[in-house]
């Protein structure tokens, strides 16, 4: 339809057989697509007698390649909003670009203006993570080309860092934090890596060839964060009354089951891969919730808030 649209604003007059062929559609096809130009999208189509070809007899700005309805265009302007939080990322002009450009392709009797809903809608990120924007754009560019990388990581609690050679595969914002999924030669197996702790990186002039049967959806599927992989893990939660509204309020995992007690407490079991990260968001709770299931996390837990509690001991001051 589109290229129809362009040989009708170029004044060519082409009537339906010369477009079929130019299209390599059946003629029935280009009547059929006309039809939906003049009576759905409102573009003045009209058939010259005369000059034995289609013409506007009006003019026309734009093609409008977009038909939105009122809540796709709601959702858009989300979207735009939540553009935000890619800002200073190789992936901010590109968004940026795009829901412009499907802003002027939507019909005139719809006017959106992206600026006038900063009053409206806003998106806000407790912890921004720190990037190198030029390592994140390399990273990033490295990964959609399957280009073999050598970097530079500094692991947590390390004070050197070491040279580790890299499959990218996969770049994901988990919960705002943004990982790399990518095979490590080192370790010879798939490994997640943190982009702010990248400190420099190079191309080895390698590619690779992603595994067809490689999907993030698949590695994290029983995890509560990034990790997993490291078993199965019955988890058993029990948050009391003050807090257990706000558990009900949201989905922290796709296997979990709600349970509500009769005290105005709830229960929430999750079937996980890794203990680690809901270690450290149970500790967040402040002593509201309580490990019912496994044993190794309610003790990893304990520990946890021994070692809290007798680093907030004070120390004793020498004696003069």
């Amino acid at each position: 339809m589109l290229r129809i649209h362009q040989a009708i604003q170029a004044g060519a007059f082409p009537n339906a057989s010369r477009l079929a062929a130019d299209l390599e559609v059946s003629t029935k096809s280009v009547h059929r697509d006309l039809e939906f130009m003049r009576d759905r999208l409102g573009l003045p189509v009209e058939y010259d007698a005369r000059r034995h070809g289609f013409f506007y007899t009006q003019a026309v700005s734009a093609f409008p390649t977009l038909q939105i309805t009122e809540g796709e265009l709601f959702a858009l302007l989300v979207a735009e909003k939540a553009v935000q939080q890619y800002r200073g990322t190789s992936f901010e002009r590109p968004l940026l670009s795009a829901l412009q450009k499907m802003s002027a392709a939507l019909p005139d009797t719809i006017s959106l203006h992206l600026a006038d809903w900063d009053r409206t809608i806003s998106f806000r990120t407790s912890a921004e993570p720190l990037l190198n924007l030029e390592i994140f754009d390399a990273l990033a560019r490295a990964t959609t080309r399957r280009q073999q990388l050598e970097l530079l990581y500094r692991k947590p609690g390390r004070r050197t860092p070491e040279t580790r050679v890299v499959d990218p595969y996969h770049l994901a914002n988990i919960n705002g934090e943004w990982y790399l999924f990518a095979f490590d030669h080192l370790r010879r197996d798939l490994r997640t890596f943190v982009p702010a702790r990248i400190q420099s990186l190079r191309l080895t002039g390698r590619s690779f060839e992603r595994p067809p049967g490689f999907s993030v959806d698949h590695q994290l599927r029983d995890s509560f964060g990034v990790h997993s992989a490291e078993g199965r893990f019955e988890v058993v939660l029990r948050f009391e009354p003050q807090v257990a509204d706000y558990v009900r309020e949201k989905r922290w995992h796709p296997s979990q089951t709600l349970k509500s007690l009769p005290n105005g407490a709830v229960e929430l079991r999750l079937k996980l891969s890794s203990l680690v990260e809901i270690q450290r968001w149970v500790l967040g709770w402040g002593g509201n919730a309580t490990v019912l299931e496994p044993p190794e996390l309610a003790q990893s837990v304990r520990r946890a808030a021994r070692a809290i509690l007798s680093a907030e001991r004070p120390r004793p001051r020498p004696v003069a």
